[in-house]
């Protein structure tokens, strides 16, 4: 068990050390597909590792572009009031979310399997409806557009290239707030993933982590839609709309729904085939979905669960054989 819970926190620690290297491109390159792939990488792993942190309670969340649309929102309103601070624009596009995420989590949390995906799905459609009724709040279907970007200490980071490091920023902050919850509640989340009636006859409090983790999951999803917002200088329903949870699920089950690790691969893969693909106009959603059913086909753990239990299983295999010992009778 205690190996198993090391080489699960290394793989989550990978995962995390993966993402430094992409504050570093937008100052080595110029090059825009580069930088584009680097921007669309750290939002699409900031999302995706909401996805992880419901996953490690076996629940899948479809509320994912809700809280990134109502932390982009909140960040896009306050900065547009004069307030461009980074670490008030990021801690309000965590807090907002999470606060919301209460009272949605005590209705929702009860509800198992299709039901909750259901009403989770139901929610972000309710809350794009919200969006197009209040013009005088969110700009209707015209959004809020011209937000300032971001400073910090009065500096501007507004370029390029500072646009970048701070979706990167936002990102690895997103990733350390997942590692933190996943880890401090891993024995919970774990227990509740793989037998839930029987971790309640044990004493573990399934609502309690369960609003635990979802209330982290909203939280992580809003920062992911400020990245977003502050990337795009611009709030919009199409940035937060529901089928964007499909990419962000995809994400998670290719690399490995069971680290950190495979959230980065996974979305790492996808994102750059999608812009691969993308290139051969209608084709695209078709060689997409092949890619899919190939990767899952070929590794239904996604690839980093695949490659672990690959390394588990020959581990095992290569590992000398105790031979039990006879003793004689004197």
């Amino acid at each position: 068990m205690n190996s198993n819970r090391h080489r699960d926190f290394k793989l989550d620690i990978w995962g995390v050390v993966l993402l430094l290297p992409l504050a570093a491109i937008p100052f080595l390159t110029v090059n825009t597909f580069l930088n584009s792939l680097t921007y669309q990488g750290a939002i699409g792993v900031s999302a995706a590792l909401a996805v992880y942190i419901t996953l490690r309670m076996g629940l899948l969340s479809f509320t994912v572009p809700a809280f990134m649309a109502i932390g982009g929102y909140a960040s896009a309103m306050l900065a547009k009031g004069g307030t461009t601070d980074l670490l008030l624009l990021m801690g309000l596009s965590f807090v907002v979310p999470a606060l919301f995420a209460i009272p949605l989590g005590a209705l929702v949390l009860r509800l198992k399997g299709v039901y909750f995906i259901i009403v989770t799905f139901l929610f972000n459609e309710i809350l794009q409806l919200v969006i197009f009724e209040t013009p005088t709040l969110t700009g209707g279907s015209d959004g809020i557009a011209g937000v300032p970007p971001a400073t910090l200490f009065g500096k501007d980071l507004g370029s390029p290239t500072m646009l970048i490091v701070v979706t990167v920023a936002v990102c690895l902050i997103a990733a350390l707030i997942t590692l933190t919850v996943t880890q401090r509640f891993r024995a919970e989340f774990t227990s509740i993933d793989e037998n839930e009636t029987l971790a309640e006859s044990l004493g573990v409090a399934v609502w309690k982590y369960r609003t635990i983790g979802f209330v982290a999951s909203a939280g992580v999803s809003g920062l992911a839609g400020f990245a977003l917002v502050n990337m795009l200088s611009t709030a919009h329903p199409s940035s937060f709309a529901s089928w964007s949870i499909n990419n962000y699920i995809a994400y998670a089950f290719v690399g490995g729904r069971g680290s950190m690790l495979g959230i980065v691969v996974g979305s790492a893969l996808l994102i750059v085939m999608t812009n691969i693909f993308s290139g051969y106009a209608d084709l695209s959603g078709g060689m997409f979905g092949l890619l899919l059913l190939i990767v899952m086909m070929a590794a239904p753990g996604g690839i980093v669960g695949t490659l672990v239990k690959l390394a588990t299983n020959r581990k095992t295999r290569t590992e000398p054989q105790v031979k039990p010992v006879h003793w004689r009778k004197a």
